[in-house]
């Protein structure tokens, strides 16, 4: 046969498959020692995109050059393939807060979260900035029309500030600095509103945020002062909180000091001012001899300019770091620089055994493919990448933050596999790629109109961390026992009712189809949401695991079926035969021993039922 979707290839190539049989496995879904996965397996040497493109729509798939698929009725947890058009995709407004999470960290107004600055500087995880402003070039209607999302990370930002100052207080209480055995109150940082700024004037025209918390230390000394004095009730005069170093004046010197290298991290520069603590925009130096009289604490309700009452951080308080994405779409191949994030994915995100995950598992899994790759024709047939298996790389400031792997066939994009850095977990890297590889075929319809599908692999409906792929709509699903395709809000109520459905069966989708519920955005993210599991992932084949070979009559797997339900005839004396070249069975048959006969009858019929006639016809069984 031609290479698939090169027209004018003529070199005759065709697929070489061996048969694996009935594989019995543990399953990677559940991981319940107690379950297993059954499948029918193939090792692919070569595999046309075309060959590939028919496996997928009976439910196969791959792993580096190992085909599978499952058994339905006999794995514990029945995995369809999910599918969407891609010119009809809807996003949800998740989806949607994914993409403008991601450009609002490019534009610099969003910064990476969680990272304790006070570890020990030789540590191995370097410490970053703590602080989340709200840096934009918005207009003011932009401003007003923020999200709460957006609101809840400036209080969070807060909360972060808060933190680091009773870090540096405890540290002080250790040091002996501050008297021990005294209960510290909690630090509160508060944003200072737009009237306060007006009542202070000018010079405080870069102050962001305040803290009274050295006026409470304070009184917390005193207290303890007061009763370490045998009973007195006198109080310590003014003079001698000063010596002492417990009035609050004294007190804010100390915690800013320690403070400053900390917030200049964060473009922030913090000064001491009449015992508070007060954050300025870096962008405008503050004058050492700069102070603010009577400051009282700021409260977190500002004037009415804002979503609920509140303004923003204005832009021109704050330096923008804008950032840059690239996306490199290159044929599949060994990299060390994804090896070495795939590890730590691997290890951090699944908390996988480090011997585990060798570049031998790596390249099994990720990097070997049996597809023959097609290059472009340049007669609107091939898209300009080329059909076959592709990395996609994910580089921000040309730092590498995710790896997708995906197959491109004749007629879809077929996600495998997706691993991130684990330090950018905020931005929902796996949502943003599927979002891309959505995009990217609708581009490239323009170059192969035939490339309209996105598979984004098994949706198992009983497994919580992969119901989140249905998120993406309209999905459907394909029907395990005649392979049609059923849109999933049809098919999600007979899941509902048990693992293993067969989708089509139309008498049973009448009687429901009319009480299928409306399925709303709201409902789909609160359900069917990957709840932080975002990589569309297919779980890699254990290269070290006992893979057991089932023995089953024909009967066993003789679940493929025509569309009208009938069992699909096929001719095994058509089978291509790979044995000193390429031969049909019909023309071998003789030539074999009545016994071993047999037993490859019995294989070739099982064969035909897992892959099709039409398949079991073009593509090579090998005997060698």
């Amino acid at each position: 046969m031609k290479n698939d979707g090169s027209s004018s290839n003529t070199t005759i190539v065709e697929s070489v498959v061996d048969d694996y049989g009935m594989q019995q496995s543990s399953c990677g879904y559940c991981k319940s020692p107690h379950h297993t996965s059954i499948s029918h397996g193939l090792w692919a040497r070569n595999l046309t995109v075309g060959d590939y493109q028919a496996l997928l729509d009976r439910g196969w798939r791959r792993s580096g050059c190992f085909l599978y698929k499952p058994l339905m009725e006999r794995t514990c947890c029945p995995s369809y393939t999910i599918r969407l058009k891609a010119s009809d995709f809807v996003a949800s407004k998740e989806q949607l807060r994914v993409s403008r999470r991601l450009q609002r960290f490019l534009n610099g107004t969003l910064d990476n979260k969680g990272v304790n600055v006070f570890e020990d500087p030789n540590s191995s995880k370097k410490a970053e900035s703590f602080v989340h402003h709200k840096l934009s070039n918005l207009t003011s209607e932009e401003f007003l029309s923020a999200s709460s999302e957006e609101q809840n990370e400036v209080e969070n930002s807060l909360h972060d500030l808060s933190d680091k100052i009773d870090k540096v207080a405890n540290m002080f209480t250790e040091k002996g600095d501050f008297p021990s055995g005294i209960q510290l109150p909690k630090a509160s940082v508060r944003k200072v509103t737009q009237a306060k700024k007006k009542f202070l004037g000018n010079s405080s025209e870069d102050l962001l945020y305040s803290s009274n918390i050295a006026f409470q230390i304070a009184a917390s000394i005193k207290r303890a002062q007061s009763g370490n004095k045998d009973g007195s009730n006198s109080k310590p005069s003014r003079d001698s909180e000063t010596d002492n170093g417990s009035s609050p004046k004294h007190i804010a010197e100390k915690l800013a000091s320690s403070l400053d290298q900390i917030v200049k991290k964060c473009d922030l520069s913090i000064r001491a001012c009449n015992g508070h603590i007060n954050f300025y925009s870096f962008s405008k130096q503050v004058s050492p001899s700069a102070s603010v009289q009577n400051v009282t604490e700021p409260k977190i309700s500002g004037t009415k300019d804002g979503v609920g009452g509140k303004r923003l951080i204005s832009p021109q308080h704050c330096q923008v770091k804008r950032r840059k994405i690239e996306i490199r779409l290159s044929r599949s191949s060994f990299d060390p620089e994804e090896f070495a994030l795939f590890r730590r994915y691997q290890l951090e995100v699944h908390n996988d055994n480090l011997d585990r995950v060798t570049e031998d598992s790596y390249r099994q899994f990720l990097v070997d493919t049996p597809l023959l790759h097609v290059s472009p024709t340049g007669d609107n047939a091939v898209p300009p990448c080329g059909f076959g298996s592709f990395h996609q790389q994910y580089l921000i400031d040309g730092q590498l933050v995710a790896v997708g792997v995906v197959d491109i066939l004749p007629n879809c994009m077929s996600s495998k596999y997706l691993f991130w850095d684990p330090d950018f977990a905020f931005l929902s890297l796996g949502k943003y790629s599927a979002l891309q590889e959505i995009d990217w075929v609708k581009e490239n319809q323009a170059y192969c109109p035939s490339l309209q599908y996105y598979y984004l692999g098994y949706y198992i409906h009983s497994c919580n961390k992969m119901r989140y792929k249905a998120a993406y709509r309209p999905s459907e699903l394909l029907c395990p026992l005649r392979y049609q395709w059923v849109p999933f809000d049809i098919a999600r109520p007979l899941l509902d009712t048990k693992p293993y459905v067969i989708l089509s069966d139309y008498s049973i989708l009448q009687n429901v189809e009319s009480s299928v519920p409306q399925i709303t955005d709201d409902i789909m993210e609160g359900q069917l949401d990957d709840i932080g599991q975002e990589d569309a992932n297919d779980f890699p084949m254990d290269e070290d695991e006992e893979r057991v070979e089932l023995e089953s009559s024909v009967d066993d797997t003789g679940l493929e079926t025509t569309s009208d339900g009938e069992p699909e005839n096929g001719d095994i004396s058509k089978i291509l035969l790979g044995l000193e070249g390429n031969v049909r069975y019909k023309n071998l048959r003789n030539a074999i021993d009545p016994e071993q006969r047999s037993y490859l009858e019995t294989r070739l019929q099982k064969y035909m039922m897992v892959v099709g006639p039409e398949l079991a016809e073009r593509m090579v069984y090998s005997l060698e």
